[in-house]
């Protein structure tokens, strides 16, 4: 069994260290045919995530250059045609700062997974947490790119968007929920917000935030758009379990929702009920969308909307009480290069674990019913 695997027909297994030469990916069960651009269609969404692109983000200057290894033929154009054979793709670290966490080695951060990481192994790699690090997250970026040509090889009118739609107790007008928002807007502001306003107040908290030497966490909405019906299978095989857990397993996530999620306990059945009326060419048409586009764990045609939590980055400068390898009590203060809110981020990231999973959704539903 493979704890660094994901995935059932459409399988990606990422490998490498946050302070190691590279990090990578290796995707299996990909279909042949499918022709890419690599700056087109897999370099544009690693831009997306790549850090140091704004004040509020981590300084650490990655180029995030991914590099094919195998798995394709190279065409004309910087054109690529997946083979079927296992897709493999490079990222080089080349702004690695090891002696930055110099004084963390018999440390345990408070927040992290040091402590996890050394009482289950006995050993951990206390540069920048190692595999616990969110530097892995590029990786699954990568996938997730390559996922999109699976479905857009499948469904062709799919759309997958992601949006910050909370910072701290900040967030996006109601109504803009659920992917009420524009493409054109998620681009103009550092945040991937729908809404203007929110962003520039968004930007004045975490100033705020950062020079009191702390963090903040966030809520990431991604939304898929142009689904068919049928996705998923009953009971151990559900679209939303799935769902659920890729986005929990995106690092520093605390708490996944589908639709309206924890709302509904506050709902009744009379206004929790997607109510169904008659539309065209005999489709059914859904009057709400409190289910998030998933009854029974399948897919029900309508939007597919996740949600997630995301806390405080745990690296932060205000000095915090912790122990030492030894059972030692001492104060901790992490220096370094940091996200004050890695909630930004992971953005793309969402996206990404949602196209992976819709992915291989689609591989499965075809290979059961055709």
């Amino acid at each position: 069994m493979s704890f660094n695997t994901f995935g059932h027909l459409f399988r990606f297994t990422t490998w490498g260290e946050s302070h190691g030469p590279a990090i990578g990916v290796v995707i299996d069960g990909c279909p042949p045919g499918l022709t890419f651009e690599l700056q087109r269609d897999v370099q544009s969404y690693l831009d997306k995530r790549r850090p140091g692109q704004s004040r509020h983000t981590t300084q650490r200057r990655e180029p995030d250059q991914a590099r094919v290894l195998s798995g394709v033929v190279e065409g004309e154009n910087s054109t690529f045609t997946t083979t079927g054979t296992p897709l493999h793709l490079m990222i080089e670290n080349v702004d690695q700062r090891s002696k930055d966490y110099g004084a963390l080695a018999q440390t345990f951060r408070p927040g992290h997974a040091d402590y996890t990481y050394w009482a289950k192994y006995g050993v951990r790699d206390h540069r920048g947490g190692g595999r616990s690090s969110a530097r892995e997250t590029a990786c699954r970026v990568a996938a997730g790119a390559i996922a999109r040509l699976v479905i857009r090889q499948f469904a062709p009118t799919a759309v997958i968007r992601g949006a910050l739609v909370q910072m701290g107790g900040r967030k996006i007008p109601q109504e803009q929920r659920c992917g009420n928002w524009s493409a054109v807007t998620l681009d103009d502001n550092d945040f991937f917000c729908p809404d203007a306003a929110t962003a520039v107040a968004w930007a004045g908290d975490l100033d705020a935030i950062r020079k009191a030497g702390s963090s903040i966490g966030a809520v990431v909405e991604v939304v898929a758009e142009g689904l068919p019906a049928g996705l998923g299978a009953p009971l151990y095989g559900k679209l939303d379990a799935d769902l659920a857990s890729a986005m929990m397993s995106i690092n520093a996530v605390k708490g996944v929702e589908i639709g309206d999620g924890m709302a509904v306990a506050e709902l009744t059945g009379v206004e929790n009920a997607d109510e169904i009326r008659a539309g065209n060419e005999g489709k059914p048409m859904f009057l709400s969308n409190h289910a998030g586009g998933v009854l029974g764990g399948i897919s029900t045609g309508q939007d597919i909307v996740c949600r997630f939590a995301v806390k405080p980055t745990s690296s932060i400068l205000t000095p915090r009480r912790t122990i030492d390898e030894a059972g030692r009590e001492t104060d901790i203060a992490t220096k370094g290069r940091h996200d004050p809110c890695v909630g930004i981020r992971a953005v793309p990231v969402g996206e990404a674990m949602m196209a992976l999973v819709l992915a291989d959704h689609l591989l499965r539903h075809r290979g059961q019913v055709g």
